[in-house]
């Protein structure tokens, strides 16, 4: 209450000095018989703070955070391990290997020692996608070229698979728009590469 009138007195003392703006009608700095209403702030601190916590606060914290985070966004985000990467941080002469249960994963390898695929090239993703099926066609034209060019340049029987990994609508909704075109020794197999590709 006490605030809302120190906003009154302001404003009035705003309005009774907004009349008529002759130069004679202007109040002289000297003394005038006639009183000006002040307005004075406190210049002492209060002289006791409080000495207590209020009472409301929690006794006890949760004990239990979530263990895992919701369905699907596990391949939006990095894994702690030091060798698997979203296939989207992936680049071309990157080779890997994969999991049927992280499918948005890779498990980065040396070239020089046996591995799943190996990334051939990164393409972009662009246009107004909102299905699974609309972003695989998509994926698959744009690495199609490229990947049958570079199985053709293969030794015979190296190469048994095309493995091309995109986001889902909900990723590509977020901006992942890349897809990594890789050529693999065997799709859902048990055969490895073990060497780059030439």
């Amino acid at each position: 209450m006490l605030a809302a009138g120190a906003v009154v007195a302001v404003i009035v003392l705003m309005a009774s000095g907004s009349g008529d703006d002759s130069p004679d009608d202007k109040p002289s700095a000297s003394a005038s018989s006639s009183p000006r209403p002040t307005l004075s702030l406190p210049t002492e601190l209060p002289s006791r703070l409080p000495s207590r916590l209020p009472s409301e606060l929690p006794s006890q914290f949760p004990t239990e955070l979530p263990s895992e985070f919701p369905s699907g966004l596990e391949s939006l985000i990095p894994s702690f391990a030091a060798d698997e990467v979203p296939y989207y941080m992936l680049r071309a002469g990157d080779c890997f290997d994969t999991d049927d249960l992280q499918p948005g994963q890779a498990a980065k390898r040396s070239c020089g020692t046996p591995h799943d695929a190996e990334v051939v090239r990164v393409a972009e993703l662009e246009g107004d996608y909102t299905t699974d099926a609309a972003l695989k066609k998509a994926a698959s034209d744009l690495c199609d070229k490229s990947l049958t060019s570079k199985a053709a340049d293969q030794p015979e029987g190296t190469v048994r698979g095309m493995l091309v990994q995109y986001p889902d609508p909900a990723g590509y909704r977020l901006g992942i728009d890349n897809v990594a075109c890789s050529l693999a020794a065997d799709t859902g197999g048990t055969r490895k590469l073990t060497a780059p590709l030439t």
